[in-house]
């Protein structure tokens, strides 16, 4: 692993399912949920996708401030407050970070339509590219996500499976894969411990301690 990716999972905290906070020169959260409070207000916070485990208002509010600004897809305008609407395709710079959007939807399953047109993320701090997966199985686009860090569901049900985010992974080859997606909604830190077993030898995996 590149030192840059080294120093970049030191300024990150996974805080439960698909919620991280990167503190770096801005202040970026994921689809926040169920946060405690006293968190360091946001600069930027990526949402995913309209479901209420990432889109949370309640939780938005505690990290909000007055220049916060909210990314999420254009299926959350009326949702969501002030919003910059970002589609599949898009890029964009944002407070200093580029932010590209790729698909995240199910292919045996009906929580997450592909016509949906729900979203991942690949953004880059500081040279560092990080992948977030959003709520996914593993899709044939990921076949061209290249990035030095992957934030995988691996709980099943509603996203891919371990084993299945196991394959996912190898076809992004990222220097260090991240589980999440599990311990809040359905699955458990088993589901991150398979992901990081049947891995061993071949992709770091890195399992944050919940803050």
């Amino acid at each position: 692993m590149e030192d840059r990716t080294k120093q970049m999972l030191s300024k990150m905290e996974w805080l439960g399912h698909d919620t991280f906070k990167i503190t770096n020169d801005i202040v970026i959260y994921t689809d926040p949920y169920q946060l405690k409070g006293g968190l360091e207000a946001a600069d930027l916070i990526l949402i995913t996708h309209d479901h209420f485990d990432h889109l949370s208002i309640e939780d938005i509010e505690k990290i909000k401030k007055d220049d916060t600004v909210i990314v999420a897809p254009s299926d959350c305008e009326g949702k969501c407050p002030e919003i910059i609407a970002m589609d599949i395709g898009d890029t964009k710079e944002v407070k200093g970070i580029k932010i590209e959007v790729v698909p995240a939807y199910n292919l045996n399953k009906d929580f997450h339509p592909r016509e949906n047109n729900w979203v991942g993320y690949i953004f880059t701090i500081d040279g560092v590219i990080i992948y977030l997966a959003g709520d996914t199985d593993n899709i044939p686009e990921m076949e061209d996500v290249e990035c030095d860090i992957a934030l995988l569901p691996v709980s099943g049900t509603y996203v891919m499976t371990a084993a299945e985010a196991v394959d996912a992974a190898l076809k992004i080859n990222p220097q260090v894969a991240i589980p999440m997606h599990y311990g809040a909604i359905v699955g458990s830190f088993a589901d991150a411990s398979k992901f990081k077993k049947d891995l061993e030898g071949k992709i770091e995996v890195h399992i944050f301690e919940q803050v």
